[in-house]
């Protein structure tokens, strides 16, 4: 509810654009604290609901530049690449491993 007001072209809530804003810059945020955590060097995958449908606003300048504001590790961050997972990964490979593990085969 509150992505679908706050991305509404048509008559967008600014409380609702405001709440998204937030969410994605903590998000960028942490992903960034996560990619130097673990030197996540090859990449740094964002997958869900949420990632999908707050989409338009994770691809504007604003999260790249969140998600490198670590100190002295800007520059590492500047290299490593963000992506946003739009399928469903997690249902496929659920589907994937049942059917490998099922009494049919």
């Amino acid at each position: 509810m509150i992505i679908n007001q706050g991305v509404d072209p048509a008559k967008p809530s600014k409380l609702c654009a405001t709440t998204i804003e937030l969410f994605v810059s903590i998000l960028a945020a942490e992903a960034g604290n996560l990619a130097v955590k673990f030197l996540a060097t090859g990449g740094v995958y964002l997958a869900g609901g949420v990632a999908v449908h707050t989409l338009q606003i994770v691809k504007q300048p604003a999260f790249m530049e969140r998600f490198k504001r670590e100190g002295r590790f800007a520059d590492l961050l500047g290299r490593i690449p963000v992506h946003v997972v739009v399928t469903r990964a997690g249902l496929a490979g659920a589907a994937a491993f049942g059917l490998e593990n099922s009494e049919l085969n």
